[in-house]
């Protein structure tokens, strides 16, 4: 899917809230007090029929969601050997081959216990590229932390700890988080352990364009974050954002700033797609990444006058991918998502964060708008390769090397070009192929000599070859060519 690219009012330099200075995306944030007596936004005043006078409310206290949520946030610190950047004056003294020893950098951040057996999430960009990680809990106890898995696209991270009976934190539903709630931000800032700070919910679906896509798969960035004024700087990375009730309902991301310091409001990734991240990560190693297989777009006024829509709110389809969910389910171009299952659906963020909380091979409810009608249809997700399976880690990782996304191309076309098989190039990203030479829309019919059925049957052939590769296809204008590559 593409995003639409957007402006975002004001100056925003986002900043993530820890990690390596030259490693990941880095915060800078300032302070904001907590203020002691803070109400309750609703309900505040209430008449009774036996009362001239009004009463009020109780205060809002936030002591039982600290209490509950304070000893399951933990302090990630991180080590790297980094290699520095040479001065070209050292290397004229020294010649064009000096290079100066790797250097040793460390950085922290937070992360949230949220399981008994030792599983932690955190930010991808707090534990990027390095080499050591240890996690400290509120009692001081020190772990060593193994990765269990990282989602770029998301910027979340999966690790673990050996142990048994940790303090752990609910899960609550970020579906049903409300603008104008009061919300709290735990964190390690400035290596200050255990810092709480409130605030409200000023915004939901926020899409800021801090994550970019996998420059090797071609996987879309996935934002739509929970906005808030809670109070975050330095290290509050990969912390918990959570309710009155003490329930976990976003992890701690990013800030809005023209400085580099905390300036009103802080970003955090909703709980239900940390969920989905996770539990891709712990069973299968890798996200699974469903699609609907469909370009879109936010309904801005030109489309409205141009589909004369006078609704600005869903997501407008402007075309459709041959083969995909959509058109297997009969979705056609022009139509308007108003709704996926029974959530509706304003934008684009809020589209995608609903979708990333399936599976390839699920079925999803969609509700769309044609011809001032409205149709609900029900689709049957599919991967990036075309299908509905399941995606092994092995497959991602092959996938990310060729740096492509095939589809199987219509009988059509095979007529055409006078061919009995072959897989289409649909994208191309960095990777295999496009170092050997092979352009976009480029037709595979044979690889090291044998047939090619369809993507499935492509992928497997190459997991299994660990050195060189000869491909051998046509273009569409009917030019044949042959490329070669080794595959370590």
């Amino acid at each position: 899917m593409k995003k639409q690219t957007k402006t975002i009012l004001g100056v925003i330099a986002i900043a993530t809230l820890g990690g390596f200075s030259s490693l990941t995306l880095y915060k800078m944030f300032e302070d904001k007090p907590l203020a002691a007596n803070i109400q309750t936004p609703q309900n505040q005043t209430i008449l009774t029929s036996n009362s001239a006078a009004p009463t009020y409310s109780p205060i809002l206290s936030f002591e039982n969601a600290a209490e509950l949520s304070v000893n399951t946030v933990v302090h990630i610190k991180t080590e790297a050997l980094v290699q520095q950047t040479v001065d070209p004056l050292y290397q004229f003294f020294y010649g064009r081959n000096y290079q100066q020893a790797p250097q040793h950098a460390k950085a922290s951040g937070s992360g949230v216990l949220i399981s008994d057996d030792g599983y932690i999430v955190t930010n991808n960009h707090v534990i990027d590229k390095a080499d050591k990680i240890s996690v400290t809990l509120n009692d001081k106890n020190t772990y060593e932390a193994e990765l269990i898995g990282k989602d770029p696209n998301t910027d979340l991270a999966l690790l673990k700890i050996n142990g048994e009976d940790f303090p752990h934190i609910n899960y609550g539903n970020s579906n049903n988080v409300n603008i104008g709630e009061w919300v709290l931000a735990v964190g390690n800032p400035y290596n200050l352990t255990s810092t709480v700070t409130a605030g409200i919910v000023s915004a939901k679906g926020r899409d800021i364009n801090i994550l970019k896509s996998d420059p090797y798969s071609g996987s879309s960035a996935i934002e739509s974050f929970i906005q808030t004024d809670a109070a975050v700087n330095p290290g509050n990375s990969g912390g918990a954002l959570v309710n009155t009730k003490g329930e976990l309902i976003g992890i701690n991301s990013a800030i809005q700033s023209n400085t580099g310091s905390y300036s009103g409001y802080s970003f955090a990734i909703p709980v239900n797609i940390v969920k989905k991240v996770v539990a891709d990560l712990k069973e299968f190693g890798t996200v699974q990444r469903a699609y609907i297989g469909v370009s879109i777009s936010n309904i801005n006024d030109e489309i409205a006058s141009e589909i004369g829509e006078k609704d600005l709110n869903g997501v407008y389809i402007s075309s459709i991918t041959q083969g995909g969910a959509a058109q297997k389910a009969g979705i056609k171009a022009k139509d308007i998502i108003r709704k996926i299952g029974t959530k509706s659906i304003n934008d684009v963020p809020e589209l995608q964060e609903q979708i990333s909380q399936f599976r390839p091979g699920e079925k999803v409810n969609i509700t769309i708008e044609r011809d001032d009608e409205l149709l609900e249809i029900t689709l049957i997700l599919k991967n990036m390769s075309g299908d509905e399976a399941i995606v092994s880690n092995n497959s991602t990782l092959l996938l990310e090397k060729l740096g492509a996304k095939f589809t199987d191309i219509k009988k059509s076309e095979l007529k055409n070009l006078h061919i009995k098989s072959g897989v289409k190039v649909d994208q191309l990203y960095n990777g295999k192929l496009r170092m050997s030479g092979i352009r976009k829309d480029f037709i595979i019919t044979q690889v090291n000599q044998q047939d090619i059925a369809n993507t499935k049957h492509l992928l497997s052939i190459l997991s299994k070859i660990d050195d060189g590769v000869l491909i051998e296809g046509i273009y569409p204008n009917g030019k044949k060519e042959f490329y070669g590559f080794g595959m370590k």
